[in-house]
């Protein structure tokens, strides 16, 4: 249930909220969880909008974007991690409307340890967290077996 932060220049994205779902829903798509409440609710983007002369390289440019992703430890295998790169690079271009942003956009992946990842006021384990998932997909197949086709 990643959590995600994309800083960039204020004006850079026409639609924050949109480009918030889009990474939320990625990274969601990218790490193959359930389709449940649970992993829904609980992967979000936050969109950090900063003053032009907040952020430069070397030279000057503040025409970067920042992408840092925080999921719970072994949430990406090595084809996951260049996946959730690869892909967010991409939704951050188009939401910019600027495919050579993908040459200046920065992905940071980040694991926390297990338990210290905090859903409720608890902090999960890796294995509460699939017990969660494991205890919601059940609820939610016994609610629907009683519903006609």
């Amino acid at each position: 249930m990643p959590m995600i932060d994309i800083y960039a220049t204020r004006g850079t994205f026409p639609d924050t909220h949109q480009l918030a779902t889009d990474a939320a829903a990625t990274v969601m798509s990218v790490e193959q969880v359930p389709d449940i409440p649970l992993f829904r609710q609980n992967t979000a983007a936050f969109i950090h909008e900063l003053p032009t002369d907040a952020l430069a390289n070397v030279d000057g440019d503040s025409s970067y974007v920042r992408v840092q992703v925080f999921t719970n430890a072994g949430a990406l295998d090595r084809d996951k991690q260049l996946a959730v790169i690869r892909d967010l690079t991409h939704v951050v271009a188009a939401a910019a409307g600027d495919p050579t942003l993908t040459e200046r956009t920065w992905v940071l992946l980040s694991e926390a340890p297990d338990g210290g990842w905090g859903l409720h006021g608890h902090a999960n384990t890796n294995a509460e967290l699939i017990k969660a998932a494991r205890t919601q997909i059940a609820q939610l197949h016994a609610g629907s077996a009683g519903r006609p086709a």
